[in-house]
């Protein structure tokens, strides 16, 4: 009996116990993977995703990862995963956009001692786990400065997919123009594309033409900032500090912080104690943040902007908390509730203010 108890003992500590993988992998030895929709240079998105790995390939000793740039939302992704796993040895696989997530399905159903991460989706397994961080509190925050900056009150949004991750984002941009500014309007064009420098400025010059005078993006490159800055238009960045597109036109811009999320995730795995879940980090996680203020930002809407995020930080305030109109001015959320996480993820609905239709 007690042979028994001391190779069970010894099998618990290579094999699954619970939820989490209980057989460390050393640095050395777990050769992370990162796939990325756009190339690293793209000084938004991928840009930023970059950092954070070099910042924790740098904190992490023996630590050695690879990157695949501009790898379509289809079916090349598995190719690139497989290669991954199988030349490269990869033990930790991050598949960083949101249409990687069946194609993370499928390849870890061929790789289970293989960890897979996929940043923004919500399908799991027992080695899939899911990342994002809560973008909705800076994008409010930005809103703020947005509503307080508009003169006309007119406000354009370069936005990629129409998806519950961008239209949350759009929602919360929205409810923080309107907060200051009640009859703020955010006018929306779709892209249908993550990465298009070409069609993200042009989508920004129609904005601008139609009379927006300050513009918020979700798109992965530095075009709208530029088209912007050439037009001396404000500009709502995002992922990374845009300035360098847009030095005297940019307001602010909310930012990701990918060591924050990418980090514990490796030291889990080093360690033996990952296991599947889904992680939705925010602003007091240090996971997303807003970038420095322009220089034309005033001081009254910095201190009015300080006080909502301090106020986010702390719980006292929630983005989507009621009540809450949708574009009819039919109340969604009532006075006081607040929407679940479950409701917040799936939001398929536009908030009274933005102009533009969901496309189905």
């Amino acid at each position: 009996m007690k042979k028994l108890v001391v190779l069970l003992s010894a099998l618990c500590s290579y094999f699954v116990v619970g939820d989490a993988l209980a057989a460390p992998i050393p640095l050395e030895e777990i050769n992370p993977g990162y796939v990325y929709v756009g190339p690293v240079s793209d000084g938004g998105w991928s840009y930023t995703l970059d950092e954070g790995r070099r910042a924790v390939d740098a904190a992490n000793p023996g630590l050695k990862s690879t990157i695949v740039e501009s790898v379509p939302e289809g079916p090349e992704a598995v190719a690139v995963m497989e290669r991954l796993v199988r030349q490269n040895k990869s033990k930790l696989v991050f598949a960083t956009s949101f249409g990687y997530m069946d194609f993370v399905q499928d390849v870890a159903k061929n790789h289970p001692d293989t960890i897979f991460i996929h940043i923004s989706g919500y399908k799991r397994a027992d080695n899939v786990g899911t990342i994002f961080g809560r973008m909705y509190e800076p994008r409010y925050l930005s809103g703020l400065v947005a509503g307080k900056m508009s003169k006309s009150g007119n406000i354009g949004y370069v936005a990629a997919h129409p998806i519950p991750e961008v239209i949350r984002m759009i929602n919360a941009f929205t409810l923080g123009a309107r907060k200051v500014n009640p009859k703020a309007t955010v006018k929306v064009i779709w892209l249908f594309s993550w990465f298009d420098p070409g069609k993200e400025k042009e989508a920004a010059k129609a904005l601008i033409d139609s009379g927006c005078d300050i513009l918020g993006m979700h798109t992965d490159s530095g075009a709208v900032a530029q088209a912007c800055e050439e037009a001396k238009t404000y500009v709502i960045g995002y992922s990374n500090d845009m300035s360098q597109y847009a030095p005297t036109m940019q307001l602010t811009s909310p930012i990701w912080r990918w060591e924050k999320l990418i980090g514990p995730i490796v030291r889990q795995v080093a360690e033996g104690t990952w296991k599947s879940e889904a992680i939705w980090l925010g602003l007091k996680d240090g996971a997303v943040d807003l970038a420095p203020f322009g220089a034309a930002v005033p001081e009254d809407v910095r201190k009015l902007v300080n006080a909502d995020k301090a106020d986010i930080i702390s719980g006292k305030l929630d983005v989507f908390t009621g009540p809450l109109k949708d574009q009819s001015g039919k109340e969604i959320i009532k006075k006081g509730e607040r929407m679940s996480d479950d409701e917040i993820w799936s939001m398929n609905w536009f908030v009274e203010g933005v102009l533009g239709d969901i496309p189905k």
